[in-house]
């Protein structure tokens, strides 16, 4: 058993042109996910986003989404996780990821950022800690780095869409695992789906 999990984070930009961009996965799954369980998402100055807190598996968990751009999400997430003393074992970030392709989800906890802004900013605001666990949505990659920036800010595909909704999907039925502290257990389930 890891630490259970005190907030999970779903990474994006902020406003109406980005919200169905690939770069969004991270918030959309935080948003299915208070929507699921009944969570109320309200706008929070203080943390940098809007947040609210919930029964989850049992746990009481924070969600947030931040408001900042994407390369300031540490700025929401360190707020919050200060202010309610969270260390970053307790600490769940979803964002898209580029080296998965879309329908595939996973786990992976502490590691390097991998180019992910959202990342690289938490790891900085956390004091260089890269202990905190991540949930990767698979967005997959154009084939050619100077595409990156295109893609990720770009909307999936129809079909690419709903293989995006079904790792989410599954995803969601495992957090509940996560928060309660049996990652190994969130990880064997989600890691065999084949979307």
């Amino acid at each position: 058993m890891s630490d259970r999990i005190r907030l999970i984070a779903g990474l994006g930009n902020p406003g109406a042109e980005y919200e169905h961009t690939r770069h969004n996965a991270g918030a959309w799954l935080v948003e299915e996910l208070a929507r699921s369980e009944g969570i109320r998402l309200s706008p929070d100055k203080k943390f940098h986003g809007f947040s609210g807190k919930g029964m989850i598996g049992g746990q009481e968990c924070w969600l947030l989404i931040p408001t900042t751009f994407m390369n300031l999400s540490g700025q929401a997430v360190q707020a919050l996780a200060s202010f309610y003393k969270l260390k970053p074992e307790e600490i769940l970030v979803v964002h898209d990821e580029l080296d998965l392709p879309a329908g595939q989800a996973r786990f992976k906890t502490g590691g390097g950022h991998g180019g992910q802004n959202g990342l690289r900013d938490i790891i900085a605001k956390l004091g260089n800690n890269r202990n905190f666990h991540r949930l990767r949505i698979g967005i997959g990659h154009p084939g050619d780095k100077n595409k990156v920036t295109g893609h990720v800010l770009g909307r999936p595909g129809k079909n690419e869409k709903s293989a995006m909704e079904a790792a989410i999907d599954e995803a969601l039925r495992v957090v509940p695992d996560a928060v309660a502290g049996d990652m190994a257990k969130a990880m064997n389930r989600l890691h065999s789906f084949k979307g």
